[in-house]
């Protein structure tokens, strides 16, 4: 019998706010460090006003620029080590809609992090304004999955 549970019980994640929307709170919580949430919203707000800003001073179209710039970062394909016969075959596997949007959140820190700017938030948010552009490095990150998925295309069959 197997002991691993059939589901996962999920947290439900109230909108944000300012914004009403949940992928923004979302961001929030895996910005957060150490439990402090003020900072992570001081963070992701500042962000965001960089893109109303950037965006004609209209909030809807902040929050329309971040979703499209997080749809540009949510790989469809990844690879996933296994041993076949003595050998370790990387095999090109979906990614469900749950992953796909952990790597997303995942990515798009990373490469705000490890920019040049003066502040978190006008890190995160220029990332945000390159990977609406498709030239951030999280777009990126997607672009070697994707490609590394493409290649190992022969080793699919594996997958069972």
């Amino acid at each position: 019998m197997s002991r691993r549970k059939k589901e996962i019980a999920r947290k439900e994640v109230t909108p944000d706010p300012i914004y009403g929307s949940e992928m923004l709170q979302r961001l929030v919580n895996i910005v957060m460090v150490c439990g402090k949430k003020n900072a992570a919203r001081k963070i992701v707000y500042d962000a965001m006003d960089i893109l109303v800003k950037k965006s004609s001073g209209s909030k809807e179209k902040a929050l329309e620029l971040f979703n499209k710039s997080f749809q540009q970062i949510v790989p469809i394909i990844e690879v996933r080590s296994r041993r076949v016969g003595g050998s370790v075959y990387q095999i090109p596997r979906e990614v469900s809609f749950g992953r796909g949007r952990a790597l997303a959140f995942r990515w798009l820190i990373d490469a705000a992090k490890s920019r040049s700017n003066k502040t978190m938030g006008e890190r995160l948010a220029f990332e945000i304004l390159d990977s609406v552009e498709g030239r951030g490095v999280a777009v990126k990150k997607k672009a070697d999955v994707h490609r590394m998925a493409e290649a190992n295309r022969a080793f699919s069959h594996y997958s069972w």
